[in-house]
């Protein structure tokens, strides 16, 4: 039976984009093993399938390491979803050794279609950039595994059945500055949220509790969850929202898998950049389009102004209305 390695090693939002796929070529190709090397804490994003095993990677390890993990698994085929050199020399070796042994690895990797910054950003105001899950789903059609489905290439409305009790979850950080509300606006919208009836959720890591928990003090409908948690229990609770409110991050990605519909916040970014929810309504991003906007592609580049002025104008009150029309 043919056997295929699949690797993502980072960032934990690109992971999740690729469980749908991953699931969906798997379903395709029942006769086909897959093994998921990715971090070890997402495993219960790959989770459910017969054909489908999984790998915990660490990427903080250096190439060998990584080469003696993917050795273990006796691949046939590798989709390199990530594509990163530490990765690469890692698959070097594995090549290598396949060909001493006469079993030829059969390896395609995504094709990120990098530009440099300000060519990126005028392609992108042309047109907007293919989807992260439709490069992934171009690896498996190259190594010959077609998806069952179209694997999540046009956005679709996900919603949960409205609850007499709605409840919203707001994860208000991000990996990189350009992509983070201000916290003064999630304490405002909690409380406006939790005046109002609903119960709400907050999302974060242990590093972030304390923030999140001077939060949650402000009204008993107001929970943190954050470092309380396992993954796989974040889940879960993720599955019973009402609505997620998030980031350009990880969280938007996780509540997106689990069904839930996410109001999403972005600044230096852009929903077009290919890495939005999975079947998420576009109309539920919001971006305050202004001239400046997008300015990366990560978030990750300190803003030219220094105040993050398109962070700034998404106001407490426009989310809240945006929650209210998807709930009442």
């Amino acid at each position: 039976m043919k056997h295929v390695l699949v690797i993502r090693l980072s960032a934990f939002g690109d992971v999740a984009l690729m469980a749908p796929v991953v699931q969906s070529v798997a379903a395709a190709n029942a006769d086909v093993q897959f093994t998921v090397a990715a971090p070890p804490m997402l495993q219960p994003l790959f989770e459910g399938l017969p054909n489908v095993r999984f790998l915990g990677v660490k990427k903080k390890q250096s190439s060998s390491d990584i080469y003696r993990q993917l050795r273990s698994v006796g691949a046939d085929s590798v989709a390199d979803l990530h594509q990163i050199n530490r990765v690469g020399w890692a698959l070097l070796l594995l090549r290598l050794d396949a060909l001493l042994h006469l079993h030829p690895l059969k390896v395609r990797r995504i094709h990120k279609g990098r530009l440099s910054r300000w060519l990126f950003l005028a392609h992108l105001r042309r047109r907007p950039r293919r989807s992260q899950i439709q490069r992934y789903a171009d690896v498996f059609r190259r190594l010959g595994l077609s998806p069952k489905t179209s694997a999540g290439e046009s956005a679709h409305w996900l919603q949960n059945p409205l609850r007499e009790d709605p409840s919203v979850g707001i994860a208000p950080f991000a990996q990189h500055r350009g992509k983070i509300w201000p916290i003064e606006n999630t304490a405002r919208l909690a409380l406006m949220l939790a005046e109002e009836g609903y119960r709400v959720l907050l999302f974060g890591s242990p590093d972030e509790a304390p923030q999140l928990e001077t939060i949650a003090d402000r009204h008993p409908l107001i929970q943190s969850l954050a470092g309380k948690q396992t993954f796989a229990e974040e889940l879960k609770i993720m599955q019973t929202l009402t609505v997620m409110v998030s980031m350009d991050s990880s969280n938007m990605h996780f509540a997106s898998l689990m069904g839930v519909p996410v109001v999403s916040i972005w600044g230096a970014t852009h929903p077009d950049f290919g890495f939005y929810g999975y079947r998420q309504d576009p109309a539920n991003a919001l971006c305050a389009n202004l001239p400046c906007q997008p300015c990366s592609s990560y978030g990750n580049l300190h803003c030219r102004y220094g105040d993050y002025r398109c962070l700034l104008a998404i106001t407490p009150e426009a989310v809240f209305d945006k929650i209210k029309r998807l709930t009442r």
